[in-house]
């Protein structure tokens, strides 16, 4: 664009003084010099213009030229702060996230068989991969596990637990529990039976045993407790089937109402997670869970294959048809936006004019000038054209 408008420079000039030369042969040439003669000086005018914003014209330091260059801070300043009125205010982010719906187009993409937004889905697993393997795993690990740990000791579990009890008891959900317990303590007692046999025989007095009565009431305990489980297993209206399911509806309570059942539970709690063996289970956790995004990440079209791939199309569906849900994620999403825009929009903006500032004067040029200089050489054309034209027009009015 340069040598074309250069160019159109040259065959101006080359046209006015051919027309010059031939004037007092042929007079009508008059008016093709008069438009030779302005385009020349409308051409020239741009080109100064045009060089003056990015370079002192001819090397010349002319006043008020190289205008970038001089003034790259407040550009610098100036976009940042356009960056931060027109896209960083929360008021602005937020009508802008309004018209966003994050859930439905999350809920379209998890629906979306294979092979179809197979360059979306593919460039965003690899992405997720590509940051989960980059990041320092064991301090990400240890980021991850102390979330885990602070929101685990800042939760009050008993109230929880007593409300899941409940709600066990209440749907008689406990009934599988209690009978596997109930199976369980048939089998300890089979496997333990000659323990039990020793111990009666070793709290038996000589009396007992000299009579070889030991032997008898060992076998009456055995007996006793082995058809005790036998009935609780088919009985549910089993007296100690009974009171059990009272004492598990009291401790439901107690964990949701009492104090003192309540400060145990959170002592266990502490205890537990300062367990070294918590921690590895944590650990455990958190790796597999790690490893498992990122082979499903390198992988998406297994990931959305099988039964994980028929849980994420439901639920998929779910946010696109349930409004309540698609309205909360939306809300949660804006939110978050705004959020980050409130919290780190002025350092975006710091950071932009900062990066401006450093760079140096012929970086700046170079980048401007490439991004708007075709334009910048149309202004020279047009000028030039424009320049003749109304030349031309001056001269018919003089010569009229």
């Amino acid at each position: 664009m340069k040598t074309a408008a250069t160019g159109l420079l040259v065959l101006m000039a080359a046209i006015f003084a051919a027309a010059r030369a031939y004037e007092y042969q042929y007079p009508w040439l008059s008016f093709v010099k008069a438009f030779a003669e302005a385009a020349m000086v409308g051409g020239l005018a741009d080109w100064f213009a045009v060089t003056a914003l990015f370079r002192h014209p001819l090397g010349l330091p002319i006043p008020h030229t190289a205008i970038i260059p001089r003034n790259k801070d407040r550009i610098g300043e100036t976009l940042a702060n356009f960056i931060k009125e027109n896209f960083l205010i929360p008021s602005v982010v937020a009508r802008r996230m309004q018209n966003i719906d994050v859930a439905g187009a999350t809920g379209r993409f998890l629906q979306t068989p294979a092979g179809e937004g197979t360059r979306i889905r593919a460039g965003a697993s690899r992405l997720i991969a590509d940051i989960f393997e980059s990041l320092d795993d064991e301090r990400l690990g240890g980021i991850v596990k102390g979330a885990v740990s602070a929101r685990l000791r800042k939760t009050e579990v008993s109230p929880l637990l007593g409300h899941a009890l409940a709600s066990a008891i209440n749907e008689d959900r406990h009934v599988p529990m209690l009978e596997a317990a109930i199976r369980w303590t048939a089998r300890a007692l089979e496997a333990n039976e000659p323990l039990i046999r020793e111990m009666v025989h070793k709290k038996a007095n000589w009396a007992l045993k000299l009579a070889g009565l030991d032997a008898k009431l060992a076998d009456a305990i055995i007996d006793g407790l082995r058809k005790l489980t036998v009935e609780m297993s088919t009985d549910p209206a089993h007296p100690v089937r009974v009171k059990v399911e009272e004492a598990l509806a009291q401790l439901a309570n107690d964990l949701q109402t009492r104090p003192e059942t309540r400060e145990r539970v959170e002592a266990i709690k502490e205890q537990l997670l300062d367990n070294k063996s918590v921690s590895l289970w944590i650990d455990t956790i958190w790796q597999k869970a790690r490893e498992a995004v990122i082979k499903a990440a390198r992988n998406p079209d297994a990931a959305f294959a099988g039964k994980l791939g028929e849980i994420l199309k439901s639920m998929g569906a779910t946010l696109e048809s349930d409004p309540r849900i698609r309205a909360a994620i939306n809300q949660f999403a804006r939110r978050a936006v705004v959020g980050m825009s409130a919290s780190y929009g002025g350092s975006m903006v710091k950071l932009v004019s900062e990066t401006v500032r450093g760079w140096d004067a012929g970086t700046v040029t170079a980048r401007l000038e490439a991004a708007v200089g075709r334009d910048l050489q149309y202004i020279r054309i047009n000028g030039t054209l424009v320049g003749g034209l109304v030349g031309l027009a001056l001269h018919a009015v003089d010569s009229l």
